[in-house]
């Protein structure tokens, strides 16, 4: 065994995921196909057509002024995203937490953890994926996304995909699924068939929170079959 793979099964074990050598093509679920296109009316003071040719710099800055939700009000800071602006790897989630609204980064604390593991097992890490949220500031007492707060954030989203130009998407939790794929299916179906979001269209890969898998460490494996995908769409073998 050489010392890439003796490192890949050690942050497996962290994930508390019992592995077994993969034995023939992967298969990344069956035939479905999604394509995201989210609808409802542009917001006035932030159309896509304005958000879409902002540069990086640009488009943060604009997200850090923002106040076309009330979120604005109880927040401490935005939460941009984090890692490579060449990342082949998006990963999106719901929305900041506390320590995300505090910090201004996402996934951190004890799912943050879990998440640089998940990473980690694929060869990647916060520096070389890309990690963004479907929202930009924390919702009160950390509840879901409302729709309307969902779609005022998503030309950020978006923006952040057409510059990013990612292989694949890896949307994880129902929530962010939902939001991102205009899919109201439960996690189970999301999890099963194949989506892509944009044009040109990018994979995407929906799979469970790591707060989930923290609360339900059962479905640990589950993620590793996910994550299995995610690989082969990144290197190709798919």
């Amino acid at each position: 065994m050489n010392s890439d793979r003796r490192r890949q099964l050690s942050y497996l074990n962290a994930m508390g995921v019992d592995v077994w050598e993969r034995r023939g093509r992967l298969d990344a679920g069956p035939a479905a196909s999604t394509v995201a296109t989210p609808t409802g009316p542009a917001l006035p003071s932030a159309p896509d057509t304005d958000v879409a040719v902002l540069d990086w710099d640009s488009l943060q800055a604009r997200v850090a002024e923002c106040r076309l939700c009330r979120l604005c009000e109880s927040r401490n800071t935005t939460v941009f995203g984090v890692g490579s602006r060449q990342a082949e790897l998006l990963i999106i989630g719901e929305a900041p937490g506390a320590e995300e609204d505090r910090r201004g980064e996402p996934f951190v604390g004890r799912a943050g953890k879990l998440l640089d593991n998940m990473l980690l097992a694929l060869g990647l890490d916060r520096k070389t994926a890309y990690i963004a949220n479907i929202l930009k500031c924390r919702p009160p007492g950390n509840r879901d996304p409302q729709p309307h707060e969902a779609e005022a954030c998503m030309p950020y989203l978006r923006r952040q995909i057409g510059l990013l130009r990612p292989v694949v998407i890896l949307a994880l939790g129902r929530v962010a699924a939902t939001n991102l794929l205009g899919n109201d299916r439960p996690l189970r179906a999301l999890r099963a068939a194949r989506h892509t979001f944009g044009d040109p269209p990018v994979p995407v890969v929906v799979s469970y929170h790591p707060a989930y898998l923290l609360r339900n460490p059962a479905d640990k494996r589950r993620a590793w079959q996910d994550l299995k995908t995610v690989r082969s769409l990144l290197t190709g073998d798919s």
